[in-house]
């Protein structure tokens, strides 16, 4: 299992100073919406500038008619990042044309599709899906998977069964983790560490637990060891 840390500050220069702490660390950073609407391609190069050995995935969740998501899959592959993501709900034919746009690039990032959002909760979900979190998420899964995707977001609790639906090495990403029991936030579906090894979760992405912490070195290097 593998850390993300989500680079969500207020600004680029706070992000930076978070990721100079952190920078000795191997750990992936997730680089979201917020940050790449306000700081674009450079944050990536200010990042590689830290440390050229980071990983990043790129969190902006493609949505969109088919050829303008295999467009911008396109366009990220001159990024220099190592992951992205795309919405599952966008359709097994969407997903099928981003891989097969980018299928002829060497060393193409891996390509995930976002099942249900953590911040979901059950009744809110099944209202605008018509489907139950876990049952949809399963089911968004295997058809990421049929469509040569590399793995999904989704919740610790789908991960399990996600991976007995598709293959063990179908990878899975997990947001709203809580290492050490912290406060929920906006999320709903929040694990811990343990329930993540548990269910066999590839990636856990912490965010909060880490900026807001008084030493994000020391929680790093605490959730490294529990990993």
């Amino acid at each position: 299992m593998e850390l993300c840390v989500a680079l969500d500050l207020p600004s680029m220069d706070e992000n930076l100073a978070l990721i100079e702490k952190i920078k000795a660390y191997p750990i992936w950073l997730k680089v979201g919406l917020r940050s790449y609407i306000r700081d674009g391609e450079p944050f990536i190069h200010a990042i590689k500038s830290i440390n050229p050995d980071f990983k990043i995935f790129l969190d902006l969740k493609l949505y969109d008619i088919p050829n303008t998501m295999a467009d911008a899959a396109e366009s990220i592959m001159g990024l220099g990042v190592n992951m992205f993501n795309i919405h599952a709900s966008a359709g097994p034919k969407a997903m099928r044309e981003v891989m097969a746009r980018i299928a002829s690039y060497k060393n193409r990032p891996l390509v995930l599709a976002v099942t249900a959002l953590t911040s979901f909760e059950e009744n809110e979900f099944t209202h605008v899906y018509e489907k139950g979190i876990a049952a949809k998420a399963d089911q968004f899964a295997q058809d990421a998977h049929q469509a040569g995707l590399d793995g999904v977001v989704c919740s610790a609790y789908e991960s399990k069964s996600i991976k007995s639906l598709t293959a063990a090495g179908f990878i899975t990403l997990t947001p709203g983790i809580r290492p050490f029991g912290e406060d929920a936030g906006d999320q709903q579906r929040v694990a811990t560490i343990q329930t993540a090894h548990d269910e066999k979760v590839d990636f856990i992405v912490v965010g909060r637990p880490i900026y807001k912490a008084q030493n994000p070195a020391q929680v790093v290097e605490s959730i490294l060891r529990e990993l």
